[in-house]
């Protein structure tokens, strides 16, 4: 009997649902909205119905709920790098890795 490989990623992964609305560095690109299947501290994983490339920089704001904050929902702004995308069962998935973030204050 094969054994499955161990985990390789050193932080949880929460199984979420959220919308996202993706912007790219390049200007010519149009936003893509977007929803996640899980999210960590250091990356996203989201369907995207638009062409989305591997080491692509992306942005994008997703509002963490009160479950993963403990408190009220924050915003938060990300900027990454696309490290994967799947496509399978007529469904694209994208894997970024989070750079850099920012909590979005409200004014």
């Amino acid at each position: 009997m094969i054994n499955p490989p161990p985990e390789q990623r050193s932080v949880r992964r929460f199984p979420l649902d959220l919308p996202l609305c993706v912007k790219f560095s390049a200007i010519d690109r149009e936003d893509a909205a977007c929803r996640t299947r899980d999210v960590s501290s250091r990356g996203v994983f989201f369907y995207a119905s638009s062409d989305m490339a591997k080491d692509s920089a992306v942005e994008f704001v997703m509002t963490l709920p009160r479950e993963i904050t403990l408190a009220g929902p924050i915003r938060v702004h990300c900027q990454g790098k696309i490290v994967r995308v799947d496509q399978s069962n007529g469904h694209r998935g994208v894997a970024v890795a989070i750079d850099k973030y920012d909590f979005v204050h409200k004014e």
